[in-house]
């Protein structure tokens, strides 16, 4: 299968989603731009759409020839109550940059927002709708295609969310950072998909804070909900990039590996690809990745998804698919491992011998 041509004209979100089309987002912003030297760990702000222009825009462009059609903007945290005077002038530019890369390609520009920093302490919905309403200002100006908010612990916080980005027309997806056990409040997956869909979500699912194998076993809860009630919304998965068998109800950031030790966890490019079609077959069709999902694993996705999109991305260019690029290699013993089996049965070691597979979460 060869690598896409010319973009074909642009889609809406909801029209490729309707159609039965694999939407593909990028990946991690936050966690691969403080491993480049970006952004400050801690306050995870996303300045550097501002300061380092060129790294954000870089890593958009990565991500677009991996195979993401959705450029969402690098607004994490970038509400008012972290960030001050600079929000506006943060959520301007990370806006230009996202438009100008998905121009380029056949790629869509998301407007995201997460969850506010005094929720936890002072539950004022007009104060927090507020902060989302200031940020949806500037996405409805610039004219996003599309509006996604993410991150969410709380269904109370993420339905605020949903209600105040449905004063716009353009469509809304609402994502949670929670696993099998539900939202902070013990509300169940189920129950917090069936209020976000009521709340106005078109697209409705969890990002961050959980692996790939937890993050399904939460979506199918969130679609039996969604069954179960009668209600009818598209399905979104965007998980960590690392396996966390072992965290607890809040995710990875209670391991003990948070935020600067979890390299020895990454998920592999086949991993990946498991996981995207195992996302497929659940009937999620809107796939891609957040914390620790480089340009690689969007490729994964991209290339297991072929042939149901149609196409490889450009950068399936330089890479041969379950290994065949190996078949060239000098050494006998390497080229045999240019089959499919080899790397889908592979347990990859961690060359710790004193460390353990699992940790103990500090919560």
């Amino acid at each position: 299968m060869a690598p896409a041509g010319r973009p074909r004209a642009k889609k809406g979100i909801l029209e490729r989603l309707e159609s039965g089309e694999v939407v593909i987002g990028d990946g991690s912003f936050l966690i691969s731009l403080e491993k480049r030297g970006y952004v400050k760990a801690g306050l995870w702000t996303p300045e550097a759409v501002i300061e380092h222009p060129d790294a954000v825009r870089q890593l958009h462009m990565e991500f677009l020839r991996a195979g993401s059609n959705v450029m969402q903007t690098f607004t994490f945290s970038a509400s008012e109550d972290n960030m001050e005077s600079k929000w506006e002038d943060v959520n301007a530019a990370a806006y230009d940059l996202a438009r100008e890369v998905a121009g380029k390609g056949d790629a869509l520009v998301a407007g995201g927002i997460c969850q506010t920093s005094i929720y936890k302490y002072h539950k004022e919905e007009a104060r927090i709708k507020k902060l989302f309403r200031q940020q949806l200002e500037v996405f409805a100006w610039k004219n996003v295609d599309f509006l996604i908010a993410e991150y969410f612990e709380h269904v109370e916080e993420a339905v605020w969310a949903a209600e105040v980005l449905k004063e716009n027309d353009r469509p809304v997806a609402v994502t949670m950072c929670i696993g099998p056990e539900g939202d902070m409040h013990d509300t169940t997956p189920g129950e917090c998909a069936m209020r976000l869909v009521k709340a106005g979500a078109s697209i409705v699912g969890v990002n961050c804070c959980f692996g790939p194998e937890t993050s399904l076993k939460t979506m199918e809860l969130m679609k039996e909900g969604l069954e179960q009630a009668g209600l009818k919304a598209h399905l979104m998965v965007q998980p960590l990039g690392f396996h966390t068998p072992d965290c607890g109800k809040e995710g990875f950031v209670d391991l003990p590996e948070y935020p600067f030790g979890l390299e020895s966890r990454v998920a592999t490019r086949w991993d990946i690809q498991k996981y995207a079609r195992e996302a497929y077959n659940l009937g999620v069709r809107y796939i891609g990745g957040c914390c620790g999902f480089e340009p690689y694993h969007i490729r994964a996705i991209a290339e297991e998804l072929a042939p149901e999109r149609g196409f490889l991305p450009p950068a399936s260019e330089k890479h041969g698919s379950w290994g065949s690029g190996l078949d060239m290699h000098t050494k006998p013993w390497v080229r045999a491992r240019a089959r499919r089996d080899y790397w889908e049965n592979l347990l990859p070691a961690s060359g710790r011998p004193f460390c353990p597979s699992l940790s103990k979460p500090d919560v």
